[in-house]
């Protein structure tokens, strides 16, 4: 059970999030807000009824309400107000920095430009209480052509995105399905992540670095099966995007008390705790942490390395995470000396 001293550790650390869809921050109270602002009818009568609809029992079953409540977001306003609410409110939870993604062609499919899509998003992290930068998703059950499609939508944006990665469905969606689109972002000097190991096999972790060249691998909890590519990760410092209510929710593991965020840290293994789509996974950041700290024998040296790890594998530039680091070291050497030990 977590005490009060840890609860206060995880909660007001400075921390870094590094795998959060922005759409999937979008709360229902927002989807109504919106859907009535745009004139869009939803198949919920009231806010209470769309939030009792998530329940789900995999990836997909969450995929199809996610892309229903992002039918809302039409206008350049609405993405920038939904990008600041999460900030607003990941500000509340100590996050210092944020690299956010975004699926444009969820709305370019439905006629919305990316021009609006990338503007209200990016205007926002300006605007926004926290540091925060863009990583433009690729959806991988969509076909490649589509994806490069979309970079060539990007590229008059290029100075509003720092990386490209790959989301969606996993299962039967290989990453060398996309080798093409990432060579492409590579050249361009876009910083490179995928997800992979969430639902799929180890090999996806093994092929998004291999084929696709990723620096960063998001979920990626299912490593562990090989004890191979786990030696490798640790040994490379190879950074994975772990997300543990986002875990449960969608039965990667059965509960809580099952995750394998300790053995990972334990392995050495760059490992990081995020919201992935807090709206709909039962919450942001520190929900997030505590929910493992509850749940599983993490300490208060792991914490400090969570949040170390946190901004060690951000994309920030390097004076940036050494302020941060050491913004981090000050608060645990604070925590130990108020709490007169050694953390």
């Amino acid at each position: 059970m977590l005490n009060d001293q840890m609860r206060n550790i995880v909660q007001q650390m400075p921390k870094a999030e590094l795998h959060i869809h922005i759409e999937g921050s979008l709360e229902p109270a927002l989807i109504f807000a919106l859907a009535q602002r745009n004139g869009v009818s939803l198949a919920y009568g009231s806010v209470e009824e769309l939030r009792a609809a998530y329940a789900f029992s995999d990836l997909q079953s969450f995929l199809d309400i996610y892309y229903a409540g992002a039918s809302v977001l039409l206008k350049e306003q609405d993405f920038y107000d939904m990008t600041m609410a999460y900030l607003v409110r990941s500000h509340a939870d100590n996050v210092r920095h944020a690299e956010i993604f975004f699926d444009p062609q969820t709305h370019t499919a439905r006629g919305v430009p990316f021009e609006t899509v990338i503007n209200g998003i990016w205007r926002a992290c300006q605007d926004g209480p926290i540091s925060a930068t863009l990583i433009m998703c690729f959806l991988r059950h969509l076909s490649e052509d589509d994806a490069i499609a979309t970079l060539e939508e990007a590229l008059p944006f290029r100075d509003k995105i720092i990386g490209v990665g790959l989301d969606s469905s996993e299962r039967g969606h290989p990453p060398e399905k996309f080798t093409r689109v990432f060579e492409r972002c590579r050249q361009l000097g876009l910083r490179l992540v995928a997800h992979a190991g969430e639902e799929g096999p180890p090999a996806y972790i093994e092929t998004a670095l291999d084929v696709l060249n990723v620096e960063r691998i998001d979920h990626g909890v299912r490593c562990l099966e090989s004890p191979e590519l786990t030696a490798r990760l640790a040994r490379e410092q190879i950074a994975l995007t772990v997300c543990p209510l986002s875990n449960v929710k969608l039965r990667v593991f059965g509960e809580m008390e099952a995750h394998n965020l300790v053995t990972l840290l334990d392995a050495g293994l760059v490992a990081t705790v995020n919201s992935d789509d807090p709206a709909y996974f039962g919450g942001y950041m520190n929900d997030n942490f505590l929910a493992v700290f509850d749940a599983l024998p993490l300490t208060a040296a792991h914490a400090c390395q969570l949040a170390r790890n946190s901004f060690t594998a951000s994309f920030l530039a390097p004076e940036a995470k050494r302020a941060f680091l050491a913004e981090v070291d000050q608060f645990f050497a604070s925590a130990s000396a108020g709490a007169n030990a050694t953390i």
